[in-house]
């Protein structure tokens, strides 16, 4: 972080104009006229005020390039020259890392081979580019997707790739080659097909897609062909195309959802980049999941056909379930998207896909319901299509969608209402039903583990949990329940002044117990008054910035702002570049002072704002104990002299706050 320059690294992406201290320029994350995206190069981040993402150095490279963390860093690492030291791995480890490694290599090595015989092997070129040219395929389009060619004879890779140095294991490992059962021969598995490397999110080969030849195609049920499962290819767990399309559906914030090769290379053909297939499969999620770092936006685009229809409604609940925004595009007289982009110039093309797609849910009741008049039927279908809207995670979509569904069915909203929330039960009771499961098998095999020894059953205990939520996320860690759950906007209103002053003097020469004298940071400040009386932040990543900028607030030139937004956890150094960066770009002679007076009036005030949440939050919950506490009328005295208190601390503070309470 200290060698990259972080107007250096955004401008070999975007173009960059001063503006002040900042610079300027056109986001690159989204269509846009008037520049709104800033470069700070004195905090080393960025920031679009249109579209929110931004960041440091490394969270631009990862959202623009759609990288993970590590990836990133490597990235930086190569531009400016700078030498990564790996952790040191385990024997097994190394064994696992270096397989990967190797097949890795030979995919590298076989998608260059591909290329080479379609682009300069007579055959290639005499039937391998006749058939993308008779797809209509560009030369620029083959080498964007590094499509190839295999020649007819079975045995000449593999003998090829062993005079080279690759090992047979490898080439039997990612499925290049086979062994022939009869005399354990090595077989090349895409012997005489043309080929469609899989290209997965980071750039490397992890598979390859075969078809064959038009002319080789009669009474050959199977025309492609596929690596089989590997250490480094899943089929349900890649998309087609996403290498290829991944900045655009992030740019475009819409993905396409096609089902073939040819598919996905006719729309970049007419300028559409934002689209991927799963190739026949059914949609997982974990291909969903992947798709929803980019965008929650999906168009299912598939020919008009039953077959093309039955792909628009498989696994469409997944991707509801998953919150992503569901829309149907069907094709026209049986295209499906490679055969019409051929018979449409790309304007067309692209006008037909804004005009005609359809939302899912609009799609499903026109679909189920059209020319059904049986009551049982109608009623399954009904139902069928309430269950797609009651996996919608988001409370409001959802009853927009059943107001929708309303007046399409000509079923009251209150019917259908009641209908998605039983079904909202069943649901939710059957994930308690196997967290139950899950938790009573994990306390016999912890108490198997145990061997029977009572006393290692004693441990202590962090505080009361709260119950298991089956809809809770599985990656967050359960955690000790706290008095309350603050208001968001104070705490974070609280944190930006941590991140942006956390090192600097709050109060000056401040007498400790022991007569000594000390200076309080603004972090140290807020640490001790919220610890006085066990207050934390409802939001752990605050809790952390809060102890981290304690922790460091004296270190020798300590600068809070640099030092979280150079954070190497993602989440922290997003949430600081956007708190450190003002939308309006004042001048020098124009920007607020911050004086240590100033600033110890902000932040006290802001504490007491933290502390008049917690106490309102109390003064409610003792309010609900009193009004079940009517039958226990020693416990119901003992409440309302507990909210008596709590009312004169929160006047007294609403005081301090300039606040007038009427009791």
């Amino acid at each position: 972080m200290d060698a990259t320059n972080i107007v250096d690294v955004v401008s070999e992406f975007v173009t960059l104009k001063k503006s002040g201290a900042n610079y300027k320029g056109l986001c690159p994350f989204h269509n846009e006229r008037t520049p709104s995206f800033y470069v700070s190069p004195s905090r080393g981040i960025c920031k679009c005020f249109s579209c929110g993402k931004g960041g440091n150095a490394v969270n631009f490279i990862m959202e623009h390039e759609q990288m993970t963390y590590p990836e990133a860093l490597r990235w930086l690492a190569k531009k400016y020259n700078i030498e990564i030291k790996e952790k040191e791995l385990t024997s097994e480890e190394r064994e696992q890392e270096n397989r990967r490694e190797s097949m890795f290599i030979v995919n590298e090595w076989a998608a260059g081979y591909f290329e080479d015989l379609l682009h300069e092997h007579a055959d290639g070129q005499a039937y391998g580019m006749q058939y993308f040219r008779s797809r209509g395929i560009r030369d620029d389009i083959i080498r964007k997707f590094r499509l190839g060619y295999d020649l007819r004879d079975g045995y000449v890779l593999p003998e090829t790739a062993q005079k080279k140095g690759y090992k047979d294991e490898y080439l039997v490992a990612t499925g290049l080659c086979y062994h022939r059962e009869k005399d354990g021969r090595t077989v090349d598995r895409f012997a005489g097909r043309v080929i469609f490397p899989w290209i997965g999110m980071s750039g490397k080969v992890v598979g390859f897609g075969g078809r064959k030849l038009d002319q080789a195609t009669k009474g050959v049920q199977q025309k492609y062909v596929n690596s089989p499962d590997s250490d480094i290819y899943h089929k349900d767990q890649q998309l087609y195309g996403i290498y290829q399309a991944k900045k655009a559906i992030a740019k475009e914030n819409c993905v396409y959802m096609v089902e073939g090769y040819t598919d996905v290379i006719a729309m970049h053909q007419c300028g559409i980049e934002n689209v991927v297939a799963n190739s026949g499969t059914a949609l997982s999620f974990h291909q969903i999941r992947m798709l929803h770092r980019f965008t929650p936006n999906i168009v299912l685009l598939y020919d008009g056909d039953e077959a093309g229809i039955h792909a628009a409604m498989r696994g469409t609940d997944m991707l509801l379930q998953e919150g992503m925004n569901v829309k149907v595009l069907l094709l026209p007289d049986g295209d499906d998207p490679d055969s019409f982009a051929r018979k449409h110039a790309a304007d067309d093309f692209r006008q037909y896909i804004e005009a005609h797609q359809t939302d899912f849910i609009q799609f499903k009741t026109q679909l189920m319901m059209q020319g059904v008049t049986d009551p049982v039927k109608r009623a399954e279908a009904v139902n069928s299509i309430i269950r797609s809207v009651s996996v919608i995670p988001d409370q409001i979509v959802r009853a927009t969608y059943l107001t929708d569904c309303s007046h399409r069915l000509g079923i009251s909203e209150d019917t259908l209402i009641s209908s998605m929330n039983k079904m909202i039960r069943r649901d939710k009771e059957q994930r308690q039903k196997e967290a139950e499961r899950e938790r009573e098998r994990a306390l016999r095999d912890m108490q198997e583990g145990l061997d029977g020894d009572a006393d290692h059953m004693v441990a202590a205990s962090p505080g009361p949990l709260r119950p298991i939520d089956p809809t809770r996320n599985p990656q967050e860690p359960l955690r000790p329940a706290t008095p309350m759950e603050q208001a968001g906007s104070v705490e974070r209103m609280i944190v930006r002044v941590l991140i942006r002053h956390g090192g600097e003097i709050l109060y000056r020469d401040v007498e400790t117990e022991d007569g000594e004298t000390v200076n309080l940071t603004v972090a140290q400040y807020i640490s001790y008054d919220l610890g006085a009386d066990g207050l934390t932040f409802s939001n752990p990543l605050y809790n952390r910035i809060l102890d981290e900028a304690t922790e460091h607030s004296t270190d020798e030139n300590f600068r809070s702002d640099l030092y979280f937004s150079r954070h190497p956890d993602v989440n922290i150094s997003r949430l600081a570049s956007e708190m450190v960066i003002d939308r309006v770009q004042l001048t020098k002679s124009l920007q607020p002072k911050e004086d240590e007076d100033s600033l110890r009036q902000h932040v006290e005030h802001l504490i007491l704002d933290f502390r008049m949440d917690y106490v309102e939050h109390r003064l409610k919950s003792l309010q609900r104990e009193i009004s079940q506490a009517h039958d226990d009328m020693g416990r119901m005295m003992e409440l309302m002299s507990q909210y008596k208190d709590l009312q004169l601390i929160r006047n007294n503070m609403a005081q301090k706050l300039g606040s007038s309470i009427i009791v």
